[in-house]
């Protein structure tokens, strides 16, 4: 029988979701914690994976088992016990066999978050920036990555994919604490998109900083990408304000 268990995690104490060498990471926890409380090996496979340091809410992943599993409060209980405080088990479902949790999904979604007036309650997942930046070019920007692409530029060298074209959905900026960009000093970069590369919703916001400090304009972005070349696109911004929000099957 196959579940799917939906999990929320703060990244910063993994090495990311996928199992790693010498390091520790949110696959091989909540493999232990699942084969602890059902008493047989049990292996889990993502929704897809997440870098080092970076979070996710709501995130999907599916395991099998031969026996019926019960999805109750009381197992979810039972399973948050045992895990590490920087994961949480919100649900668990029977799916039917043929659902995947990586290859099943058609859209995932992720938000970064950053702060331009110095803030102690949200510098743990917010990345803080001086207040110049322009957000209607950024968002001019952002325009830029709509539709299918060849998002090589982006890329973390040696990814290992078999093709790096993407179809981004949704990709903008907006404010949190203000109803303007003006007015503001919390936004949020919202990207959706049927796949995403490794390290590639960093690069592309750094990318948008660029444009937003001033230092190229929003039609670099289409040349940038044209190149299929990650030395042309801006820094990968930290990871820790990051977060895979949504996963749509």
């Amino acid at each position: 029988m196959r579940y799917f268990i939906c999990l929320s995690y703060n990244g910063s104490a993994f090495c990311g979701w996928q199992i790693q060498e010498n390091a520790n990471s949110v696959q091989a926890e909540l493999q232990n914690a699942l084969s602890t409380l059902l008493k047989t090996p049990i292996q889990v496979v993502g929704a897809g994976r997440t870098d080092t340091g970076v979070n996710a809410r709501n995130y999907i992943a599916h395991f099998d088992v031969e026996h019926p599993v019960s999805c109750d409060r009381t197992t979810i209980y039972k399973l948050n016990a045992i895990l590490p405080k920087a994961i949480s088990i919100h649900k668990i479902w029977p799916v039917s066999d043929d659902m995947h949790a990586r290859f099943s999904a058609k859209s995932r979604t992720y938000k970064y978050y950053i702060h331009t007036a110095k803030d102690p309650f949200c510098s743990e997942f917010s990345y803080f920036l001086p207040p110049r930046l322009n957000f209607e070019k950024m968002n001019e920007a952002a325009a830029h990555f709509l539709g299918e692409q060849d998002f090589t530029s982006l890329e973390k060298l040696g990814g290992g994919n078999k093709t790096s074209i993407c179809n981004v959905t949704h990709a903008r900026w907006e404010p949190l604490d203000a109803p303007t960009f003006e007015e503001a000093t919390h936004f949020v970069f919202t990207v959706s998109a049927n796949r995403f590369l490794r390290n590639m919703v960093r690069a592309m916001v750094g990318s948008l900083l660029d444009v937003g400090f001033g230092k190229r304009e929003p039609e670099w972005i289409p040349q940038m990408l044209q190149s299929k070349n990650r030395g042309a696109a801006g820094h990968s911004v930290p990871g820790n304000a990051l977060f895979l929000v949504e996963v749509e099957y």
